[in-house]
């Protein structure tokens, strides 16, 4: 299978643990930078910041704040990652300037504002956020340790937790942790690794003292409860900050965050990523593109819906009861393909190559994905969205429900037109080895979301429409 790349995760934003200027900064940058260059949009186009514009930045101030999320400034990040970090900022940044838009159409404010004003800055736009995020990180790794001073911490328990927490704390130098080593109840000259273990945690409070120590991170294992309520009565005589970090690499995590719940900390194991602004963020994009493509393709809507009613009788368009959201039942559109019809509640037969219930007209649009066309319909009513879990018939789902462990998961989110699975070959075939790698690859885009992957699910989906050996 091919792995959706991590830099298709949402950016970790705003951590507890940054310094106050660096929060700052973090929260400040892209509004700052996006009201900035309209400020330069405006000069390139020598028109006045009158109070039109002013509405408009304070609008995109607002926007960036909450939608676009703060600003990842970990230094040390592959130069091979700067370019998908600008496609992430300009998708983001376009459905910002999309609802502005709408916003100043709707409230007929149209007259105040100059078009190429507002087209200068949603093009730049991308760009001036990008080059910002680029020199702070620059400015943050060499800013010397009188402004920025690193704070010192140390990690309770030597294991692959604590390893990797620590990894991850010196790759981003924002953070200006500086990880001193580890305590554990195996002594150095017990460990292979001698020099990472500074001694065992009855000796936590007096290097603490000794070395200034104002993090914390506990990594062992919840098995161990009594040693870690013993551990944390030792360090209530210190003023250092307290991080228990749970190991859930034993869950297999669908869009695992932390959250509160009236003050009560809860871990997500198996979540829609498609909640707060992002669910919106998807609607949006679902209608605008879903619109666009229709308005596009109508003439060869109404050709293919002749084509079927002349080519054989029966009904255009084929309506079939599948799992949608949270499994509720939807009905879904294709255009006929077949002499015969299945509604597939309580069976369900896959069509086959030179299947004989598959008219001549029908090979053809099967084989050029044209019978999928009306489930843009279902993406506009709501019930289905553009990049998603393909949805199955009913009586496919009760089958492989039972077979393969996590099959349900895949309907935290809408089905889709296209998905993950199928712009990876991951198409047809209903035996259960085949159903299982979809359903892998289901759920490896529920946990790797982001509007950015969608926009390229859907591009490579265009460029394989006609490539398709495999479908018929």
């Amino acid at each position: 299978m091919t792995h959706i790349r991590s830099a298709t995760r949402p950016s970790p934003g705003i951590t507890p643990w940054d310094p106050s200027s660096v929060f700052v900064i973090k929260s400040l940058l892209y509004p700052v930078a996006a009201t900035g260059s309209l400020a330069l949009a405006l000069l390139i186009c020598r028109e006045p910041f009158d109070h039109a514009y002013f509405l408009t930045a304070v609008l995109a101030f607002f926007a960036m704040g909450d939608f676009v999320d703060a600003a990842p400034l970990q230094h040390g990040a592959s130069r091979a990652s700067a370019p998908r970090g600008l496609v992430n900022i300009a998708v983001r940044w376009f459905v910002v300037v999309g609802f502005i838009w709408i916003l100043i159409a709707v409230s007929d404010l149209r007259e105040h504002f100059e078009s190429r004003v507002l087209l200068t800055w949603a093009g730049i736009t991308p760009l001036v956020l990008w080059l910002s995020q680029l020199g702070t990180q620059v400015v943050l790794h060499r800013l010397d340790e009188r402004f920025l001073a690193p704070r010192n911490a140390v990690i309770i328990g030597h294991n692959p937790l604590g390893e990797l927490l620590a990894s991850k704390l010196q790759t981003d130098r924002s953070l200006r942790i500086r990880v001193l080593g580890y305590f554990d109840d195996r002594s150095a000259e017990h460990s292979g690794d001698a020099p990472t273990i500074i001694g065992e945690p009855a000796q936590l409070p007096g290097f603490m003292f000794e070395h200034g120590v104002q993090i914390v991170y506990i990594t062992w294992p919840m098995a161990r409860e009594a040693r870690i309520l013993e551990l944390l009565e030792t360090l209530r005589d210190s003023t250092a900050s307290i991080y228990f970090v749970p190991d859930v690499s034993v869950a297999n995590l669908i869009q695992g965050r932390v959250d509160l719940v009236s003050g009560i900390p809860v871990v997500g194991v198996c979540e829609s990523p498609f909640y707060g602004i992002r669910g919106l963020a998807k609607r949006l994009c679902d209608i605008v593109l879903a619109s666009a493509i229709v308005l596009a393709l109508l003439p060869v809507l109404v050709a293919v819906a002749v084509g079927v009613r002349l080519s054989s009788p029966g009904p255009v368009v084929f309506r079939q009861r599948r799992y949608g959201l949270d499994g509720k039942e939807i009905t879904v559109y294709k255009f006929r393909s077949m002499c015969v019809t299945e509604d597939g509640d309580k069976s369900y037969t896959q069509v086959t190559r030179n299947d004989s219930r598959v008219t001549a007209f029908g090979a053809f649009i099967r084989r050029t994905s044209l019978d999928e066309l009306p489930q843009l319909f279902n993406v506009l009513e709501g019930g289905m969205s553009l990049v998603g879990p393909r949805p199955h018939a009913i009586a496919v789902n009760e089958q492989y429900r039972r077979m393969i462990s996590g099959y349900m998961i895949r309907h935290k989110v809408k089905p889709g037109i296209t998905g993950w699975a199928q712009v990876n070959g991951f198409r047809g075939g209903d035996d259960l080895e085949s159903m299982q790698r979809r359903v892998e690859a289901d759920l490896e885009y529920l946990r790797n979301w982001s509007l950015r992957l969608d926009i390229a699910i859907i591009l490579k989906t265009l460029t394989l429409v006609w490539a398709d050996r495999r479908a018929f």
